[in-house]
């Protein structure tokens, strides 16, 4: 997937952003998942660590297959996860970026918009100290970007679908996260 944006590109996102409020996607929820592959005391430490990292109680994922040469087993807690919205969603954010260098890949975009990329070692988000308990660990984070009224999609009643020109494109997410947090794409 190319995604190479001009000036005139983006003028015109911004210019239809402008004309129609409901056409400007917004962050809905940013996820950060670290996944030990093993259950125990240390994957209890990452989910208080990633608790006190987000400021919001992270939860226990179970695995959803037994993979025997790793030694997991089905249902075995194996990763920890937080979902984060509003203003912990942002504050979250910036701390990230900021590891990253505010700097994220093109092809780390998918279709529908969102966007996912990877902290290497927890201690380079501002604010986290090392503990030789839990040793080095990454983690995943998520950005869910979504349209105004595009929950219609999610209700249970299905009265219609979400029309493909409503859905964030790449183009727009690359517009918003480069205007909104400074996000510089390579």
């Amino acid at each position: 997937m190319s995604i190479a944006l001009d000036d005139n590109e983006v003028n015109r996102i911004l210019k239809s952003w402008e004309e129609n409020p409901m056409t400007k996607p917004r962050i809905v929820k940013v996820t950060v998942n670290i996944a030990l592959g093993q259950s125990g005391e240390k994957l209890v430490k990452i989910q208080d660590l990633l608790t006190q990292l987000t400021g919001q109680k992270a939860s226990l994922r179970r695995a959803k297959k037994t993979v025997r040469p790793f030694g997991i087993r089905k249902g075995e807690n194996i990763a920890t996860m937080v979902t984060l919205r509003g203003e912990k969603a942002y504050a979250f954010l910036k701390k990230a970026l900021e590891a990253v260098g505010y700097r994220i890949k093109k092809s780390s975009i998918d279709k529908f918009g969102n966007v996912g990329f990877g902290i290497t070692e927890y201690i380079l988000l501002p604010g986290a100290r090392y503990d030789p308990e839990i040793g080095i660990v990454g983690m995943d984070v998520i950005i869910t970007v979504e349209k105004p009224g595009y929950r219609i999609e999610k209700r249970k009643i299905k009265t219609s679908k979400m029309p493909i020109r409503h859905r964030v494109k790449p183009e727009e997410t690359i517009v918003l996260l480069s205007k909104e947090l400074g996000v510089t794409f390579i």
